[in-house]
């Protein structure tokens, strides 16, 4: 989409990471904690192998037509095969978000800026593997600055299963912090803090 207040992005791993919760959250943190539109299209395709799947979401101020992405201008890969796959599809002067652990960020065009974090690492500190696409979203929130930090944050609270909002809550600040304190540190290739 051309409109300045459009967003494409793509978010993009394997089964069981999370990948389609962390597009929902993302889509309800704008548009039900910030009174904008949002779309989300999800990926299950036998084309992919391995079990992968993507969700692609889109956000804007306007209300939105067409609710594929096809040059996202964020890419968040929780996967190499995700990586393979959808990196050569940003969009110029695009970003990319990755998993630091899973990923190994190559040939990457030279106006791409990227920042990876060690969610699944940050995920099983926490002692819940299964909290790594939450710690994402606290990342990908801080470092896109998409959907507002404490939009983002009620959402998560909103999204997950009761009696572990504070787990949550817990991995979605452990990302946002990540990203702040990256961003903070200037630019940073490989997303390293």
């Amino acid at each position: 989409m051309s409109e300045a207040n459009t967003s494409e992005i793509r978010i993009a791993g394997f089964g069981g990471q999370g990948v389609i919760l962390a597009g929902m959250i993302l889509g309800k943190g704008a548009t039900i904690f910030e009174n904008r539109h949002a779309t989300l299209v999800q990926s299950f395709g036998p084309e992919a192998r391995g079990g992968s799947c993507s969700a692609q979401v889109v956000l804007s101020d306007q209300p939105i037509a067409y609710p594929y992405v096809a040059r996202p201008r964020i890419l968040v890969a929780m996967s190499q095969e995700a990586f393979e796959r959808f990196a050569p599809d940003l969009a110029p002067n695009g970003l990319l978000v990755y998993e630091q652990d899973l990923v190994k960020v190559h040939d990457l065009r030279p106006d791409l800026r990227s920042f990876g974090i060690p969610a699944t690492r940050i995920a099983e500190e926490l002692r819940r593997r299964m909290v790594l696409n939450i710690v994402m979203v606290g990342f990908v929130a801080a470092v896109t600055g998409l959907v507002g930090v404490e939009a983002a944050r009620k959402a998560v609270v909103d999204s997950v299963p009761k009696g572990t909002e504070h787990l949550n809550v817990t991995a979605f600040d452990k990302g946002c912090e990540y990203g702040r304190r990256l961003i903070a540190g200037g630019p940073a290739g490989e997303g390293k803090a």
